[in-house]
């Protein structure tokens, strides 16, 4: 009788921690129905952390967070309430919400997978095969535009690159004119430098040439002088001579 008693006494706070959850899922759920989101989800928090077990309180705090935009943090108790489910039912509503979580979580393959276990559980969901076929419609295009980007951005890669070669091109084509041009100058130099040089050796020519000539003029008029002064020598010979003849 004393086992019987302490056993009643030992069961006795679960069942009142139990009712005492059952109660705080309905206080929420009438905040709920109000639009209270955040003062329902105090409520079904405090349901799930005395009876962690209930699928209820599980699945209701989580359609308040999704209803705050805290879609990550609803989609982990969609997943919990899934996981613990017994009906088909339930399970498959759970992974329902699921998928919404994740999809606007932009988690598209995985919200994908979560409409699938929905239609697992109920193949006649028509709202989880309506949001499987979207979300696949907006992972295809998703994929598109990643695709696009990449092509975009190897594009982008290709210009920079067919840029980046032009420029090297360009820079070489400029250093090759530039030595170009500095041949040209250093080739102009010299030629000038050799015409300067032969202007110098004509002019030492023509001095030279004048010296000579004025060496030769001046030995043309020595020999000139000498030979007046012999011609009038022999004039004066000749008349001497004349006279002792005529004598």
């Amino acid at each position: 009788m004393l086992k019987i008693k302490a056993l009643i006494l030992l069961l006795l706070p679960i069942h009142l921690m139990a009712q005492s959850a059952y109660q705080e899922v309905r206080e929420g759920n009438e905040l709920f129905k109000q639009n209270s989101f955040i003062e329902a989800e105090n409520k079904y928090r405090e349901s799930v952390r005395k009876e962690g077990d209930q699928v209820e309180a599980a699945f209701n705090l989580g359609d308040a967070l999704y209803r705050q935009g805290k879609f990550e943090d609803a989609g982990r108790y969609f997943k919990q309430a899934a996981e613990k489910a017994e009906s088909k039912v339930q399970k498959s509503k759970a992974y329902h919400n699921l998928g919404n979580s994740l999809i606007k979580s932009k988690k598209l393959e995985e919200g994908i997978n979560a409409y699938k276990k929905a239609l697992i559980n109920n193949s006649k969901d028509e709202e989880s095969r309506y949001n499987l076929a979207y979300a696949q419609k907006q992972l295809q295009q998703q994929q598109k535009q990643q695709e696009q980007q990449k092509d975009e951005e190897k594009k982008d890669e290709e210009k920079q690159d067919e840029n980046q070669d032009k420029n090297q091109d360009k820079k070489q084509e400029e250093q090759e004119k530039e030595e170009e041009q500095q041949e040209q100058q250093e080739q102009s130099q010299e030629e000038q430098k050799e015409e300067e040089q032969q202007k110098e050796q004509q002019q030492q020519e023509q001095q030279v040439s004048r010296e000579d000539a004025e060496r030769i003029l001046e030995a043309i008029n020595n020999k000139e002088k000498e030979l007046q002064e012999k011609l009038k020598k022999q004039k004066v010979k000749d008349v001497n001579v004349d006279i002792e003849k005529d004598w």
